[in-house]
């Protein structure tokens, strides 16, 4: 590689093209679902003050790197890890961290996808009125009707699935470009749309702003901060591939720091309005926001059930959160299928069909993890917790620091220094938290899950 890099055809045709696609990668399930019920959960303030301090210290460092390595290799995160490795006179066994990061993208993308089906099943459900004037009884008794059939879990995993391949097979231009194009400017006037409905019929906005944003020390325990630092990578998306594949596609001429920086800006403002369009109308019925994973899909269904307009809004606010997971399922497909054409010389769309099947198939465990194999444990935990966990707090945290190690400490200095084209102090800054702060996140992290 080195001045005999394979540059491809295709690039992005703005650098705000790949703005879109970068936010696109870290917008989606863990922005409009995970965020709100951590936040809830580990005490609303004190966890998003955690949660902006380690975006900005790991989270946006080892960005930088994802992107200035892909930019760089010019392939897919397998091939560039691999050849990076050779030019750098380093272990051939960095390579694997192309693998791991593979490997964190497809079991994600197996429950992501899922998951993604029950917001679709929700916004149609909406839409046509199936969930008007519920009880939270009853909203509860509606969701546990749809986990426990294994056959509906399936048709809509599967309907979210093959949107997801339909989009990556296009190709770069008319799949990954065209449809950010129409699908994130969507997600913003959603999202503008549902806070206006927050702050006009809620009654409770400046209740919400003061539960997501004052600082309470007493609530800044142990686990808040190690809630906070892993949801970092997970919204990120870092450590997965995703965004070392994007980055193959970023003109030469854009800066790195300033187009992370902008995503990174856009991810977290995503989180933080979720919150402020989730929490006041969650305290406008009388409940309470700690109500975990099921905020979303039994909470908000009954708070949108006695609101004005709420079915059409709460059909918005599925539709806003299915069009999230969409935008983000197609980066988890990208890095293997890029692969797949390096390395087999196949069409686009065979590759993508190929993987979209095998993260379908791998899915299905999740969907029996909720039904007929709630009873099957796997490292003491059901199938879908076990793929969760493994990614969310083995492989991608590990990807992240494999990246943030190899671009700091491996690679040849001038070369990342001319990629990231910081000046020599905000090179150092860039060094010094990849090489020191990222590896010592990590490292909390492991210690957490395995002796915690």
């Amino acid at each position: 590689m080195g001045d005999q890099q394979v540059v491809p055809a295709r690039t992005w045709t703005h650098r705000w093209t790949f703005v879109l696609a970068a936010a696109g990668s870290a917008i989606g399930l863990g922005n409009l679902w995970k965020f709100p019920y951590m936040a809830g959960v580990n005490g609303g303030g004190a966890f998003v003050l955690a949660y902006l301090c380690f975006i900005a210290a790991v989270g946006v460092p080892i960005m930088m790197a994802e992107v200035a390595l892909g930019r760089h290799g010019r392939h897919s995160p397998i091939t560039t890890m691999s050849e990076l490795a050779k030019t750098s006179q380093a272990s051939r066994w960095w390579g694997v961290s192309g693998w791991i990061s593979a490997v964190s993208s497809m079991c994600i993308l197996s429950f992501y996808s899922v998951i993604a089906g029950w917001a679709v099943y929700y916004t149609i459900g909406m839409f046509s009125g199936t969930f008007d004037h519920i009880t939270p009884e009853q909203a509860d008794a509606s969701f546990e009707a749809l986990t426990l059939s294994p056959l509906r879990m399936t048709v809509w995993h599967s309907v979210f699935m093959v949107l997801t391949g339909i989009i990556v097979a296009r190709g770069v231009h008319k799949g990954l470009e065209s449809s950010l194009r129409i699908i994130m400017p969507s997600l913003f006037v959603l999202l503008v749309v549902l806070l206006g409905y927050s702050v006009m019929y809620s009654g409770h906005f400046m209740e919400g702003v003061r539960f997501l944003l004052e600082f309470h020390p007493e609530d800044l325990t142990g686990q808040a901060l190690l809630a906070a630092l892993g949801h970092a990578f997970f919204s990120l998306s870092v450590g997965m591939g995703a965004i070392m594949a994007y980055g193959v596609y970023m003109p030469k001429k854009e800066s790195i720091a300033s187009t992370v920086a902008v995503v990174a800006s856009l991810d977290t403002a995503i989180a933080l309005v979720a919150g402020l369009i989730i929490f006041p109308l969650t305290f406008s019925q009388g409940m309470e926001p700690n109500q975990g994973p099921e905020l979303m899909f039994v909470t908000l269904t009954a708070v949108f059930s006695s609101m004005p307009a709420g079915q059409f809004f709460g059909g918005l606010f599925f539709l806003l959160v299915s069009i999230a997971a969409l935008t983000s399922s197609i980066s988890m497909v990208e890095p293997l299928v890029t692969w797949l054409a390096e390395r087999f010389a196949i069409k686009r769309a065979v590759g993508t069909t190929a993987y979209c099947l095998l993260a379908w198939l791998l899915g299905l465990g999740t969907v029996m993890s909720f039904n007929e194999w709630s009873d099957k444990l796997f490292l003491g935990r059901t199938f879908f917790e076990t793929v969760d966990f493994l990614s969310a707090n083995i492989t991608l945290p590990l990807g992240g620091l494999l990246i943030a190690i190899f671009a700091s400490w491996v690679m040849k200095r001038s070369l990342i220094y001319k990629e990231l084209n910081l000046s020599t102090g905000g090179f150092n800054v860039w060094r010094a938290l990849c090489r020191v702060v990222a590896p010592l996140a990590v490292l909390v992290i492991f210690t957490e899950n395995f002796l915690g």
